[in-house]
């Protein structure tokens, strides 16, 4: 887990705007524009979790930063209003952004946030890899917004805000259960929004379906005789309709299912919570039939072996094979 802080209080008024425009390009924003006569003043706090999962909290004056920062890895970036408000622009969309409200986008597009007032965000960068693969054609993600003022938005807001308020508290062990909470969460929360992935009509039918059929195989993973027949039943789909489903995203059932199930045994091995169990026992705990063929499936993924990846608390995890 890396953590560092920043503050502009460390440097001279005239150097205050070059170190604060840096510090945000620590964390892949562009540079930020201070309305003339204005003293710069500005906080920034920033974790990055074990999965590379980049949380900042940011506060500071009224100010515009625009642009776009391209050296980067593809990721979807959000960010929740705390206090203040601001305008999120980009060529023919505008959000107004009131504190509750999440924006969010893909990295390495040009836009444009303007804060209009004293502001304090929480912004979140996760990285592609880091997402599962139920998020349906992350590369096609277009900027967009929502109120996290009701339904699961709201808990999805709450979670950020909290997020943000023991920032500096969270230790690696903690943030592990939070990037599994976060990801679902950012999921269920952008399922519906069509429009925001580039879809609608027959494909945006299609993709909402496969969400729902992936939102079923979570609850069954457990299952050793969780076949695509059983789900395509429960669904009252045709089985080759759904395969379709899962080829037209580059993806099998097989293979969906098989890195479900390494996801979460991945997060067991190192989870104080079920420091009890043996390996064997999380292994069968998420539907793998012998504890052999898991680990040398585990070692194919992550290029370290169950037993390793345990006893080192998941620092020698190599990225995942994709």
């Amino acid at each position: 887990m890396e953590a560092w802080h920043f503050t502009t209080e460390a440097f001279d008024e005239d150097a205050r705007g070059e170190a604060w425009r840096d510090a945000l390009g620590r964390v892949c924003l562009p540079p930020a524009t201070v309305p003339e006569g204005k003293t710069l003043q500005g906080k920034l706090q920033c974790i990055v979790s074990p999965m590379g999962i980049e949380f900042s909290v940011i506060e500071s004056e009224a100010q515009e930063i625009s642009g776009k920062y391209p050296d980067q890895e593809a990721a979807i970036w959000l960010a929740l209003m705390i206090e203040g408000q601001a305008v999120l622009s980009a060529e023919d969309k505008r959000f107004e952004v009131a504190p509750g409200d999440v924006i969010f986008g893909p990295s390495r597009e040009d836009a444009t946030l303007t804060c209009l007032t004293e502001f304090r965000m929480l912004f979140v960068r996760v990285p592609r890899v880091a997402l599962s693969p139920r998020l349906i054609a992350p590369l096609s993600l277009q900027m967009g917004h929502f109120s996290g003022r009701s339904g699961i938005r709201r808990i999805f807001a709450d979670l950020l805000r909290s997020i943000a308020r023991v920032l500096g508290d969270i230790d690696a062990e903690e943030l592990r259960a939070i990037e599994l909470a976060l990801t679902e969460m950012l999921i269920t929360s952008l399922a519906d929004q069509k429009t925001v992935f580039g879809l609608g009509g027959a494909e945006g039918a299609r993709t909402a379906h496969l969400h729902r059929i992936c939102q079923t195989i979570e609850t069954m993973l457990s299952d050793p005789d969780l076949t695509p027949a059983k789900v395509a039943e429960e669904h009252g789909v045709s089985l080759r309709y759904m395969q379709k489903l899962f080829t037209a995203t580059g993806n099998t059932f097989t293979n969906y299912v098989r890195t479900r199930r390494l996801e979460r045994c991945r997060s067991d091995l190192i989870s104080p919570l079920h420091a009890q169990l043996s390996i064997s026992e999380i292994c069968f705990r998420w539907g793998f039939n012998g504890s052999a063929h898991f680990s040398r499936t585990f070692r194919n993924q992550y290029g370290t072996s169950p037993r390793d990846y345990r006893r080192t608390g998941g620092r020698t995890d190599a990225k995942a094979n994709t």
